[in-house]
């Protein structure tokens, strides 16, 4: 709950930046004002904190407010290790809440316009169910993607309505609780402004409006009127405002013709989105809350296991369970704790289910009950089960493979590359039996059935390995247990890839990278046969691979194709020459706070242009840009962005531009035809007192193709209704040879779908295609699929793809929350208040039609929470505390995530009977009772602290 402090901060803090509604716009906008990004991020940082506060007090700790910056955040909440997941769910909050103007540009309801208020509201409440179902379930990408969408329109509430110059101080909380009222709307024949006064339109609302009370936005159009007598949005684009009367409403920026009240709006709309994040707080709980926003208390990183479990896989079984129990053993309950478990079982014809969960025991005992049987023919789902793990693990994540097999679903090879390079995960092969080692089928010693997998049957395998940023790594059964210490490695949090390399065929080159000050436990993986290499530190002192006990490494490791070096970690510039001919993948990582998020731009196709970010290939041999973010610091400062191309042979080096907050805009005069990675340096200007600092290096795990391709695909609402068909429509245009192009789409979840295998693309035309899919009518709500469109040019000659994740979502109906009765509270309170308790009884009902109570816990309160369920779907609430605990508050949850806070004490009464009247104090009695039918409960401490209440917040 929010306190006085944290609500008048949220009201009356200022921003640095436009509240206008396009990305590194091109100068259309005032430079002060403020923009959808700074207005989610400040709220998303508040409900954090807020969220971080809660559990401290639950376990009886301090907690200090910090500033307000992901990385101070993070270390308030003694989550530091998920600096980066935390800023990668707030940019992608940020993106989708920016997306919502390019996608949905002309819609009035997306953004409140045309007095479409009632529309407004529906799209919030349908997506709020949304977040709620997938939260439910744990898919937090897909939360976070329907949660930026219906910010944009909150927000957009209170720049583009009359809400802020009625004069209201608090937000209208209506907006997300359908069967509600949220204001007097204005009839479609009742006029609302007149002409402005020249160039002044702070007052061209009439009178009659404002007194009233009649709610209502501006018209906006390009190619269209108003109706007459009606406000316009305003601004040069609306060309609804050319026309009587004239002039516009919009609060967007302090430049629009009410921009007199854009702070206003924009604090509103800060607040405004604060109180929904807490409504979903609520919902979530705390814990399930700060996952959402990726924070974590132990590592950020998710331990992935995808696993053949046919019969030969007994031993790699084996080797699997050690290392998970080691794992645990060692990190639960500290801060390299992995953040979520993931398991995905394959064999043949089978894949799946994916198990994702927090719980180390839940996971542990679904390691120890896989059993390796059966398999039929030697190939197995290898690639479908990836495209599971691929889908359903957090971005970013590392996923480890075992399997002795063949794929047999190769023609899944291109969509697991796209997925790979949409989510930015490294996937490591541990492949055993290649090459002449004998695979038995059956656990039976009668079944005879056997086979190999060949040289060529694994290249699969490392193409794949190389494109993630992974390895391929290639032991025999006996030596796998040794093999798995990279899994142990892997999963330490931050972990930062400072060089990776592939080349094949093989040939002489030479390597750098620089170890800075914050790097620890530098570590050197190498696959390939017969690799001979010199090592060189900044000091100039060298070691060849065939002496293992030389100066530079303290530790090394052999085992099949794969080799471990641990390096004596002097800050500086390594050097690391290969003279093998063999094939060779060199990767070196650390341990270190200081990382980078990457996205590339392109121009907007809306009508206004400006650059926004592409969640699939760029555009080959054309300029481009790119938005490079430092994570874990906040004096880390980049100074080069580099494009590298795989084969070493070139380098793109791009103009690098600071934007503020850890962002920066790196242009290219061209995008590498062939794969690339993406290089960062820079200076980590952390008041060390050395006169020498030593610049950072990273660099990107994914290898990035671009192409003369492009897919896409409308925003579509992102919900599947079970049982009901979906139409998915996408595009594909090209910048190179036309024809017919080869189109695929695959869904993680395989449900029905149907396509046209074929498309005829013209060169510098665009053709149109469309998807049909269908949940299951059995489909939980909150269920998870990942949609991939590929498109392919004849020939081979260029592809790309266009991934879309879409919620399965049985229509809810129940809007109305849980309703807390008192049935009793006994005091027995003495002067002595640890010597004395008092217990309470609440019955809690979800009134008919409900969808039932899910969940009652404590936001507030020291005592002992019972719960039970009576006859007629009734939950019965029991709670005894001390007396020196003298306030309880329950968060009273239903089965589609409605809310209600009931708050209760021994001290004082205090009855609120609805948002606009004043809390009554009566001058007895010893139980208060506020439920969220009468306050929002992100107001509730508000309200009552500001009367003299000196209620706990």
């Amino acid at each position: 709950m929010f306190g006085l402090a944290a609500l008048w901060f949220l009201l009356l803090q200022t921003g640095a930046f436009g509240f206008d509604i396009y990305f590194f716009g091109v100068g259309l906008w005032s430079s002060s004002s403020e923009t959808h990004e700074d207005i989610t991020q400040r709220a998303v940082l508040n409900a954090t904190v807020q969220a971080c506060r809660a559990l401290a007090r639950a376990e009886g700790k301090d907690f200090t407010f910090p500033p307000l910056t992901a990385e101070s955040v993070v270390v308030a909440c003694e989550a530091s290790k998920s600096s980066k997941s935390f800023s990668k769910a707030i940019k992608l909050i940020q993106k989708k809440n920016r997306q919502t103007d390019k996608r949905y540009f002309y819609s009035a309801p997306h953004h409140f316009d045309d007095e479409q208020f009632l529309e407004g509201r529906r799209l919030i409440t349908e997506g709020l169910s949304v977040v709620k179902a997938s939260n439910k379930r744990e898919n937090f990408e897909a939360a976070r993607e329907k949660l930026g969408r219906i910010l944009h329109t909150l927000q957009d509430f209170y720049s583009h309505s009359n809400w802020v110059e009625m004069g209201n101080k608090l937000p209208n909380s209506n907006l997300f609780r359908e069967g509600t009222s949220i204001g007097n709307i204005a009839a479609k024949d009742r006029a609302t402004c007149r002409n402005c006064d020249g160039k002044d339109c702070s007052n061209n609302i009439l009178e009659d409006i404002l007194q009233e009370k009649i709610l209502i936005s501006g018209y906006f159009a390009i190619f269209s009127s108003k109706p007459e007598g009606k406000c316009s949005h305003g601004g040069t684009v609306d060309q609804t405002s050319n026309t009587e009367p004239k002039g516009g409403i919009n609060k967007d920026t302090l430049d629009s013709d009410h921009g007199h009240l854009h702070m206003t709006a924009a604090n509103m709309a800060v607040a405004a989105t604060s109180e929904l994040l807490e409504d979903i707080r609520g919902a979530a709980g705390d814990k399930t809350f700060l996952q959402l926003m990726g924070i974590n208390k132990g590592s950020s990183k998710a331990l992935c296991f995808v696993i053949d479990t046919t019969g030969s896989m007994s031993d790699d079984i084996d080797a699997v369970r050690a290392v998970t129990s080691s794992i645990i053993n060692i990190k639960v309950g500290t801060k390299d704790e992995p953040s979520l478990y993931i398991l995905v079982p394959f064999n043949d014809p089978d894949f799946g289910p994916l198990l994702k969960t927090t719980d180390p025991n839940v996971f542990k005992n679904a390691i120890n009950s896989l059993r390796a049987e059966g398999g039929g023919d030697s190939p197995e789902m290898s690639l479908s089960g990836l495209q599971l793990a691929l889908t359903g693990a957090p971005p970013e994540s590392e996923i480890f493979l075992f399997t002795d097999a063949p794929a047999k679903d190769t023609h899944l090879k291109s969509t697991v590359i796209a997925l790979i390079e949409r989510t930015k995960s490294v996937v490591n092969f541990m492949i055993t039996n290649v090459l002449g080692s004998r695979r038995r089928r059956q656990v039976s010693d009668s079944e005879q059935q056997q086979s190999r997998m060949g040289v060529s049957d694994a290249t699969l395998y490392r193409d794949l390995a190389q494109v993630s940023g992974g390895l391929a790594i290639e032991v025999t059964k006996a030596e796998l247990p040794a093999a798995t210490s990279i899994i142990t490695q892997s999963s330490i949090s931050s972990l930062v890839t400072l060089l990776q390399a592939n080349r094949n065929p093989g040939k002489a080159d030479n390597f750098t990278f620089s170890v800075d000050e914050s790097v620890r436990n530098v570590t050197v993986y190498i696959t390939g046969t017969s690799t001979t290499f010199t090592l060189t530190n900044p000091s100039g002192v060298s070691q060849e691979s065939t002496n293992n006990r030389g100066p530079l490494i303290t530790a090394s490791q052999s085992v099949g194709n794969f080799q471990t070096l641990q390096l004596e970690a002097e800050t500086g510039l390594w050097e690391i020459k290969f003279v093998s001919t063999n094939p060779y993948i060199l990767k070196v990582v650390g341990v270190s706070a200081i990382d980078f998020l990457f996205d590339f731009l392109e121009v907007s196709q809306g009508p206004l242009g400006s650059l926004e970010i592409i969640d699939n290939r760029p555009r080959a041999g054309v300029n481009g840009s790119l938005l490079v973010t430092v994570t874990g610091s906040d004096t880390a400062v980049v100074t080069e962005v580099i494009l590298v191309e795989s084969s070493g042979l070139r380098q793109v080096i791009g103009s690098v531009e600071a934007k503020g907050g850890g962002n920066y805009l790196a242009r290219f005069d061209r995008i590498p035809a062939e794969e690339f990675v993406v290089l960062v340096k820079g200076q980590n200007n952390n008041g060390s007192s050395r006169a020498i600092l030593v610049g950072f290096q990273r660099q990107s795990t994914t290898s990035i193709r671009a192409s003369t391709v492009t897919v896409r695909s409308p925003d579509t609402a992102g919900v599947l209704e079970p049982g009901t068909p979906l139409s998915v429509s996408f595009s594909v245009a090209t910048s190179g040879a036309g024809g017919t192009f080869s189109i695929q789409a695959t869904n993680d979840q395989n449900f029905d779908s149907s396509f046209s295998s074929s498309l005829i693309v013209e060169t510098g035309s665009t053709a149109n295609g469309a998807v049909n899919i269908t949940a299951p009518s059995n489909t939980p709500s909150g269920t998870d699929v990942t949609l991939t469109i590929e498109a392919e040019a004849p020939g081979g000659a260029g592809a790309n793809y266009v991934v879309l994740r879409f919620t399965v979502l049985t229509p809810v109906t129940d809007f109305a929350p849980p309703v807390c009765q008192n049935v009793s509270l006994q005091a027995n309170c003495s002067d002595s208040c640890s010597s004395s308790m008092w217990e309470l009884s609440v019955q809690v009902t979800d009134g008919e039609g409900g969808s039932g109570v899910d969940r009652v816990s404590l936001r507030q309160g020291n005592g002992t929470l019972n719960t039970s369920l009576a006859a007629g779907n009734i939950t019965m609430v029991s709670y005894d505390a001390s007396c020196c605990s003298p306030n309880v508050e329950l968060v009273v949850v239903d089965e589609v995530g409605n809310v209600a806070t009931c708050f209760y004490s021994i001290t004082r009464t205090v009855v609120v009977t609805a948002t606009t009247q004043s809390p009554k104090v009566p001058t007895a009695a010893p139980v208060v009772s506020l439920s969220s039918r009468a306050v929002p409960s992100f107001l509730l401490c508000f309200c009552i602290t500001i009367l003299g209440l000196n209620l706990p917040f």
